[in-house]
C-alpha cells in the first residue's frame, strides 16, 4: 500500500537542502490528475470547508495547521463510474472519515482498454473504468498515429505526445463535478493535483528529460488552476543533484531511474510534495 508523506522518513530531515521558497497558494482538500486526493470531512464540518494555505513548509486552514491523515485508493474513480458499486466509494469515505482521516488520494486516469476514461487522444468517456494504460498507452496512440517512436520514455519529449497529454490535463481540470456543478479547477474539496503517478525515465538517467517534462507540465496546469496546490507523484529518490544523498534511497539503482526528488521539486509551479512508502521495501 502507498503512504502519502511530506518526507522520507529514512533521511532525517535536516540532511537534505531545503527547497526554495514558492508563493502561498490556496487550496482545499483533494488531489490531483493522474492521482487524486479527496475530502472525507465528517457530515458535520462540510458546511465548514476553509482553505487549506501552504504558508512556508506547513499547510494551514483558517489559521491552524492542517495536517494530512491519509489513505490511498486508486480504485474510486472504478466503483463511482458504476451505479450498482457507487455506494462502496460513500462507504469507504465514510469509514475513512469515521477513522479520523481527511484526505484521499485516487486516480483521475484511465487510458485505453476496458471502459476507458480516455478512450484516445481528445476523446473521453466519462462511463470509464480502469485498465489504466499510463505513458505506454499514450506512445501506442503516437505510433498508431505514424509518429516515430522507439520508446515509452519517448512520452516525456514528443511534442505530438505531450500534446495529448495536455488535453488530457484540460479535461479534467475544467471539467464540471455533476453533483456540486462545481468545475474542477474552482472545486474546495480538492487539496492537490499531482502530475503523473511514479515516473521513470531510464533512458536518461542525468533527469533532464523528465525535468523539463515536469517544467513544462507544470506551467500548464498553473495557467489553468492557478488556485490548487501542485505536486509530481514522484516516488521520492534522490538523484545526480544531490550525490551525497544518493546512499539514502533504497538501492543504487534507484539513483539512476531519471528522477531527482529535490531539482525535480525546485520546479516551477510545483509546490507540494510527497513520497511513496512501500513498508516492505523501502
Amino acid at each position: 500500500m502507498e503512504m502519502e508523506s511530506p518526507w522520507n522518513p529514512t533521511c532525517p530531515r535536516h540532511v537534505a537542502p531545503p527547497l526554495p521558497a514558492t508563493p502561498r497558494v490556496s487550496l482545499i482538500r483533494c488531489c490531483i490528475l493522474l492521482a487524486s486526493c479527496i475530502s472525507v470531512m465528517p457530515p458535520d464540518d462540510a458546511g465548514n470547508r476553509a482553505v487549506v494555505e501552504r504558508q512556508g513548509p506547513h499547510l494551514r486552514a483558517s489559521g491552524r495547521p492542517f495536517i494530512v491523515h491519509g489513505f490511498n485508493t486508486y480504485w474510486l474513480m472504478y466503483f463511482a463510474a458504476d451505479p450498482a458499486t457507487r455506494p462502496t466509494v460513500t462507504a469507504a469515505l465514510a469509514e475513512a472519515a469515521g477513522a479520523g482521516l481527511n484526505v484521499c488520494r485516487t486516480w483521475a486516469f484511465n487510458d485505453g482498454g476496458y471502459r476507458a476514461l480516455q478512450l484516445k487522444p481528445f476523446s473521453y468517456d466519462e462511463e470509464g473504468l480502469p485498465d489504466y494504460g499510463g505513458k505506454r498507452q499514450y506512445v501506442r496512440w503516437g505510433k498508431e498515429a505514424g509518429l516515430d517512436l522507439t520508446s515509452d520514455d519517448d512520452f516525456f519529449s514528443d511534442s505530438t505526445i505531450k500534446s495529448y497529454f495536455k488535453a488530457f490535463a484540460k479535461a479534467v481540470l475544467t471539467r464540471i463535478n455533476t453533483i456540486t456543478n462545481e468545475v474542477y479547477k474552482y472545486d474546495p474539496t480538492i487539496l492537490a493535483w499531482e502530475l503523473i503517478n511514479e515516473p521513470r525515465c531510464h533512458s536518461d538517467p542525468s533527469g533532464d528529460t523528465l525535468q523539463a517534462w515536469i517544467e513544462e507540465m507544470a506551467s500548464y496546469v498553473k495557467s489553468i488552476d492557478p488556485v490548487h496546490l501542485l505536486e509530481i507523484g514522484v516516488e521520492g529518490f534522490y538523484g545526480p543533484s544531490t550525490p551525497e544523498l544518493l546512499h539514502v534511497n533504497p538501492d543504487a539503482y534507484s539513483g539512476t531511474v531519471g528522477t531527482d526528488f529535490i531539482r525535480n521539486h525546485r520546479a516551477l509551479g510545483i509546490n507540494l510534495a510527497s513520497v511513496h512508502i512501500y513498508s516492505d521495501t523501502w
